[in-house]
C-alpha cells in the first residue's frame, strides 16, 4: 500500500541573534548548513523550494526574487522557487506551500525556508516601522496613539513606571498590551499571571542553546524589568533579533531513499487569514486550530508539546484559549496551574518561545518545527517532553482588526 503521507525529513537552525555583520545570504546559508548536517541529502535532490522574509526589501531594497537570491549562491537555482511574504506567519506559511506541493503530487521534495535580518544598530526606528507593516497601517497608527495614553494611565494606577521615551518599541507591543488589558478588565487576568508564562519561558531558553536569550529569571525579575507598555515587561516581550531555519518535506513514497533520517509525519497543515470585527466570523485562532483538529483527527487535549506565537507572554495566554488548551478566560489560571511547565499537563514553548528563543520573523515559524521535530524524535537534550507523540505548532503574523491577519498550524506525529 503506498504512503500519501507529508513527512518532515530534517531541519536546521542557527542560533536567533543580532548579527550586525551578516547579510540575509549568509544566515540563509548557515540554515541550510545545519540542515545537511541533520539530513545526509543532496541539494540536487531538492525539487521546489518557498523561500520565507519579511523585511529585506525595507532595509536593503531586496524586492521581488529575494529566495533566488538568496540561495543562488548555495546552488540551489533553476528550479520553482515561491517568495513568501506572510508578516510574523512567513516561516509556516512557507512550509504550508511545501506540504500542499508534496501532498498534490506535484514534488516529492521540497525545501521550506527563512531568514531575516530585524536588528538595525543605526536606524530603530525603520527596524520598529518594519513591524509596523505587517498591520493595517492607517488603522493602526491612530490605535496606537490611543492605546499608549491608556498604558500609561493604567501603569499610573498600578503604581508602576512608564516607558522612559515613546516609540522605544515595536508598535505590536501597544497592540498586545492593550489586549491584556482588555483580558484583564473582562476575566480578572494579573500581571503575575502574565510573568508566570515569560518566567517559565525564560528557564526554558536557558535550556536551549539556539535560544537568543538564555537566562533564567524569576517571577518577580520579569515584574522588575523595564515597563514597556502595562502590563508588559520587557522580559515579557521577544527581543529583536536575526536568524533562519529551514525544514525539508518528503512524500511518503520518497520516504525510502532517505534510510538515515528521522523523520516526522505532519497530520495537518492549515493556513488561514483574520477578519474584521463585523465579519460575523470567528477568531482566526478558533477557526485554524478547529480545522487543524479536524484534519489531524485529534483534539486539543490529545497534543503532547505546543509551540505558539508568543511575542508577548499575553499572546501566548491568549493561544491557550483560542486553541482550546482551556476555556475562555482561563489562560492566566491554566499558566499558573503549572500545566504548560515541562513536565506539566500540556507544556507550551519548551524552546523558550518567541520570549527567549527570539523573532525573526520571516524564520520563526520555522524554529518552532525545528523544535518539534527534535521533540518527537526524543533528541530536545534537558527541556525534552517525555513520552511527547503529539505535536502542534501555532505562528500567527501581522493584525488586522482585532486579531491575527494570518496564521498556520501545523500538528506532527511522531513515526
Amino acid at each position: 500500500m503506498s504512503d500519501n503521507g507529508v513527512y518532515v525529513l530534517g531541519t536546521g537552525m542557527i542560533r536567533f541573534n543580532k548579527y550586525p555583520d551578516k547579510s540575509i545570504k549568509q544566515l540563509a546559508a548557515e540554515a541550510m548548513e545545519a540542515l545537511l548536517g541533520d539530513l545526509a541529502v543532496e541539494k540536487k535532490e531538492i525539487e521546489a523550494v518557498w523561500f520565507s522574509n519579511a523585511g529585506w526589501g525595507i532595509y536593503d531594497g531586496q524586492h521581488c526574487i529575494r529566495g533566488q537570491v538568496a540561495l543562488a549562491p548555495l546552488g540551489i537555482q533553476g528550479l520553482p522557487i515561491m517568495n513568501v511574504e506572510n508578516a510574523c506567519a512567513g516561516g509556516a506559511t512557507a512550509l504550508h506551500g511545501a506540504w500542499t506541493a508534496v501532498k498534490a503530487g506535484l514534488y516529492d521534495v521540497a525545501l521550506a525556508i527563512g531568514a531575516e535580518k530585524v536588528f538595525s544598530a543605526t536606524d530603530r526606528q525603520k527596524m520598529f516601522d518594519g513591524f509596523m507593516s505587517g498591520t493595517d497601517v492607517e488603522f493602526s497608527r491612530a490605535m496606537i496613539e490611543v492605546f499608549q495614553a491608556d498604558a500609561r494611565k493604567k501603569a499610573e494606577e498600578a503604581g508602576a513606571d512608564g516607558p522612559k521615551k515613546e516609540g522605544g518599541h515595536s508598535g505590536f507591543m501597544d497592540i498586545y498590551a492593550m489586549g491584556a488589558r482588555l483580558h484583564m478588565q473582562a476575566f480578572g487576568t494579573t500581571q503575575e499571571q502574565l510573568a508566570m508564562i515569560a518566567s517559565k519561558n525564560r528557564y526554558n531558553g536557558a535550556l536551549n542553546p539556539v535560544a537568543q536569550y538564555q537566562q533564567d529569571m524569576s517571577v518577580e525579575e520579569v515584574l522588575a524589568d523595564k515597563l514597556v507598555a502595562y502590563p508588559l515587561t520587557r522580559a515579557m516581550c521577544a527581543p529583536i533579533g536575526d536568524g533562519a531555519a529551514a525544514a525539508l518535506v518528503c512524500s511518503g513514497k520518497a520516504l525510502s531513499r532517505f534510510p538515515d533520517a528521522h523523520p516526522v509525519r505532519i497530520r495537518a497543515s492549515v493556513l488561514a487569514s483574520g477578519c474584521l470585527p463585523d465579519s460575523g466570523l470567528e477568531t482566526i485562532g478558533k477557526r485554524a486550530s478547529r480545522a487543524a483538529y479536524e484534519m489531524a483527527g485529534v483534539g486539543p487535549e490529545e497534543i503532547d508539546v505546543i509551540e505558539v506565537h508568543d511575542a508577548t507572554a499575553f499572546g501566548e495566554l491568549m493561544q491557550y484559549e483560542e486553541l482550546g488548551l482551556c476555556p475562555p478566560g482561563e489562560g492566566g489560571p491554566f499558566a499558573e496551574s503549572g500545566a504548560t511547565r515541562i513536565g506539566g499537563k500540556q507544556p507550551v514553548n519548551p524552546s523558550g518561545g518567541l520570549e527567549c528563543r527570539g523573532h525573526p520573523i520571516g524564520a520563526s515559524g520555522l524554529a518552532q518545527v525545528y523544535e518539534l521535530v527534535h521533540q518527537l524524535r526524543g533528541d530536545a537534550g534537558p527541556r525534552q517532553v517525555e513520552g511527547a507523540r503529539l505535536a502542534m505548532a501555532e505562528n500567527g503574523g501581522g493584525f488586522i482588526g482585532l486579531g491575527e491577519a494570518a496564521m498556520a498550524i501545523h500538528i506532527m506525529e511522531k513515526v
